[in-house]
């Protein structure tokens, strides 16, 4: 097995990137060190890139099917990685997590239906309620001293007011939390007990940091697995968020007709060849190979932040990486306002995060930090941020 190279700087400017190529109308500044959406500043791996470039030698790029290859690779990688018995029945497809939780949506409720999140979340979950004439129940995450946990005495109160569904971010994003078996238990049951059926968006799943360990939702019990739609996807493990070729796992035949009755009628059940081809080369023996160095590469880097930050920023906090490749940076002690913070950070700095108040109300006066790209980049944002708050 190769060792892969981590440090290497790609030059992804002029390349259509969302990342730096829309930085002056993100941020206001194209010079900025963006450290912000979610896709890696490290090159896919060789192998998918490889099979990519072998089936491009056909010169037909025409209507593809999901082949048995493509079902089986998913159903591999969950029992090796996840310890989860995935049947290939229930196995659909989605153009990623965002675009499946729109289908689940209008799949699974009505319009003025209540669907309840734990914020501060990922922002689209806020977006696929709205947008879809649906209203969000919050239940805010407890946080302690940078420690998040869930608040299940608020959950149950927001079961009693008829919500029917709750989407969860398993590992959670942004602040970096893998839920436990028990966790999820709680969860689980409270749902189940009010019918409340949970969307666990688990596409951060592959990025664990070691000691911690994914527990797919749906792997914990028959009538979770019944009471539950699972969405996941390279995208994120391998750095192919632009194929937008992601999965959805639901092994109660009624939901899985439902989700697919909605897919057929949106035109978006056919899936992308490249797509395809991509999920078969990363699930596979070296997929594994490449994600564990991968990881520790990424746990490097998030230790450098924590030492970073506990030695020269003492009053900025930064919770625990246990998952993701996004570390949540805490600057309430600035005492500064969100504008201010953001103002600092691209205009002194000139440091592009995500600002913590897009996560929801619990996120003002945070950052949210993607660390996934050469540790050069994480060193060279550390000293940036550290030259501006230093004295403040």
């Amino acid at each position: 097995m190769k060792n892969y190279d981590f440090d290497r700087v790609i030059d992804r400017e002029n390349t259509s990137c969302v990342k730096y190529d829309l930085r002056k109308s993100i941020f206001g500044n194209d010079k900025v060190l963006p450290m912000w959406v979610a896709d890696m500043d490290i090159p896919a791996p060789d192998f998918i890139l490889d099979a990519l470039a072998e089936r491009i030698k056909h010169p037909i790029l025409g209507y593809t099917i999901r082949d048995k290859a493509f079902t089986d690779a998913i159903v591999w990688w969950n029992e090796k990685r996840h310890n989860w018995i995935v049947s290939p029945e229930s196995i659909s497809i989605c153009a990623g997590v965002v675009s499946g939780l729109n289908h689940a949506i209008q799949a699974y409720t009505q319009p003025g239906d209540k669907i309840i999140i734990q914020t501060p979340v990922y922002h689209p979950f806020y977006s696929t309620i709205s947008n879809n004439g649906r209203l969000i129940l919050q239940n805010p995450l407890l946080e302690k001293d940078m420690k998040y946990s869930m608040d299940f005495k608020n959950l149950e109160e927001l079961a009693l007011q008829g919500a029917k569904m709750i989407i969860i971010s398993n590992p959670h994003n942004p602040v970096g939390r893998v839920w436990t078996k028990d966790e999820l238990l709680k969860l689980g049951e409270i749902c189940c007990k009010y019918k409340i059926l949970i969307v666990s968006d688990e596409i951060h799943s592959d990025l664990i940091i070691t000691p911690f360990k994914h527990i797919p939702f749906a792997s914990i019990n028959d009538e979770f697995k019944m009471n539950s739609v699972t969405f996941a996807s390279t995208s994120k493990t391998f750095n192919l968020a632009g194929l937008f070729t992601g999965h959805a796992i639901i092994p109660n035949p009624e939901l899985l007709r439902k989700y697919n009755q909605v897919l057929e009628a949106t035109g978006a059940g056919m899936g992308n060849i490249f797509g395809f081809e991509a999920v078969k080369a990363a699930y596979t023996p070296n997929g594994e190979h490449w994600l564990e160095e991968a990881m520790e590469y990424i746990k490097g880097n998030a230790k450098l932040v924590e030492n970073f930050i506990g030695t020269n920023l003492p009053k900025m906090k930064v919770s625990e990486l246990q998952g993701t490749y996004l570390v949540w940076l805490d600057f309430r002690a600035f005492g500064l306002d969100d504008e201010s913070i953001n103002d600092l950070l691209v205009n002194k700095a000139e440091v592009g995060l995500n600002k913590g108040n897009v996560f929801g109300e619990q996120g003002k006066c945070f950052q949210r930090m993607n660390i996934a790209c050469p540790r050069s980049n994480v060193k060279e944002a550390l000293e940036r941020i550290y030259s501006v708050f230093k004295d403040i």
